[in-house]
């Protein structure tokens, strides 16, 4: 979503790196720069001139002109106030002293609030939580259905009643999950096309009858100023404490991240990353400062890899890697390891440079696919014995994987380099004191 706004300010920094002397004409043309790259990737006028007049205040004093490194000086400045404009530090959700705690979604029609509400339960019930779902939307056609199906399909119930009113919903939601010793209830409140006083008599009525611990007002991310504006009107209503902002792997530009915040004051929680019921992440202001910027972000990266990698597979691969057994059957396993972390254009933007470096490369899951599709048409001799693979072994591979001759040589030229590269680290006297699998200890 940030690749445009990423690219730009890669352009202005790579003016300033290196830089023994800086001048306040220096520092004028880069916040020029900066606040011509933030309007364009659509924040608020205003946000945008508050966040340049910060980075002036602090740039244009001995702290960058007499610097030793300015241009790393200042870069360091507008890293730090991109950080605060998101919100410092990541906030996590209040929890109720007494069970259930209740968390409230609110938004437009068409925000995402019921997706969102399954992904927030599917991540309280992999937490080891006991989530509950209620459907209080009972205006949008098939909105209690949607939810029905995605509390099946994360195995955690929904409560719903099409013959009460949304307020008697929650409060019967409430006492269900009371009842059943739920420990988080979520629910999904009705939107509308556009607000209107009705909508938000409604929500103000369902705050004030089940007292929530949590209102997260959910923002389709693809909205740009209007989703300043919608943000502004909630919070006047409902003084909601946060927000999900959602469809982040769309092409949007990417404003109302960094406009949302500033404008209400209530932090941005979690960030919906895709379709699937996992793709909900907390919002961390420091990681996503440095992903706008192009300095990545390999505590993220880390952490999913950690999640899809479980630690027992990790620890068998090393010891096969040590005894330089790598074969097709390790490599087949690792490719559905990384299709797991997410899409790869997504964690190639959380690699340092690694946008760049690929800038025009298509990234997507077909060359995974088409690696899977070519080893699994071969035999498991040839796996794990892929010395065999003789001209007359490839054709019949391409042939039964539905590619060409050059895609099955190409991919045995890349397993036989993994292969070199595993078996040099090995011998070698680091490799055999050090070597090991991230997130195996």
């Amino acid at each position: 979503m940030f690749e445009r706004l990423t690219e730009r300010f890669e352009t202005i920094f790579k003016g300033l790196r290196g830089q023994g002397r800086i001048s306040e004409r220096n520092v004028e043309d880069t916040l020029r720069a900066i606040r011509r790259t933030l309007l364009e990737a659509d924040v608020n006028f205003q946000v945008a001139k508050s966040f340049v007049r910060r980075v002036k205040k602090r740039a244009v004093g001995r702290e960058v002109l007499q610097s030793l490194t300015p241009g790393q000086q200042l870069i360091k400045i507008v890293h730090d106030e991109m950080i605060a404009l998101l919100g410092g530090e990541n906030q996590p959700l209040k929890m109720a002293d007494k069970p259930p705690t209740v968390i409230m979604l609110v938004g437009l029609q068409g925000c995402g609030k019921t997706t969102a509400a399954g992904k927030l339960a599917r991540r309280f019930k992999d937490l080891g939580r006991s989530p509950q779902l209620a459907a209080a939307d009972v205006y949008r056609p098939a909105a209690i259905d949607q939810l029905i199906s995605l509390g099946k399909q994360i195995e955690v119930p929904v409560y719903a009643d099409n013959s009460k009113n949304p307020i008697e919903i929650c409060e019967a939601g409430m006492r269900e999950a009371t009842e059943h010793n739920r420990s988080v209830l979520i629910i999904d409140t009705a939107g509308r096309l556009s607000i209107d006083e009705q909508m938000m008599d409604e929500l103000v009525a369902i705050r004030n009858t089940i007292d929530p611990s949590e209102i997260l007002f959910v923002v389709d991310s693809m909205l740009g100023q209007d989703a300043v504006e919608t943000a502004t009107r909630f919070f006047e209503r409902l003084a909601f404490t946060g927000c999900i902002l959602t469809k982040l792997d769309g092409d949007a530009r990417g404003g109302a991240a960094l406009s949302i915040l500033e404008v209400t004051g209530q932090p941005i929680k979690f960030i919906g990353t895709g379709e699937k019921l996992d793709a909900l992440e907390t919002f961390h202001p420091d990681r996503m400062a440095s992903r706008i910027l192009g300095m990545g972000d390999i505590i993220s990266f880390a952490e999913k890899a950690e999640q899809a990698f479980e630690k027992e597979n990790a620890q068998k691969l090393e010891e096969r890697l040590r005894k330089e057994a790598f074969t097709f059957e390790d490599f087949l396993e690792q490719i559905g390891v990384i299709k797991q972390m997410g899409p790869l254009d997504q964690l190639v933007g959380m690699l340092p440079g690694a946008g760049k470096a690929l800038k025009g490369v298509q990234l997507g899951d077909d060359a995974f696919n088409q690696a899977e599709a070519i080893i699994n048409s071969m035999t498991p001799q040839e796996r794990c014995v892929p010395q065999i693979l003789n001209g007359s072994r490839r054709k019949r591979i391409a042939r039964g994987s539905g590619t060409a001759i050059q895609d099955v040589n190409r991919l045995i030229k890349h397993f036989q380099m993994m292969q070199k590269m595993f078996k040099n680290m090995n011998r070698s006297k680091a490799g055999r004191n050090k070597f090991s699998l991230p997130f195996v200890n």
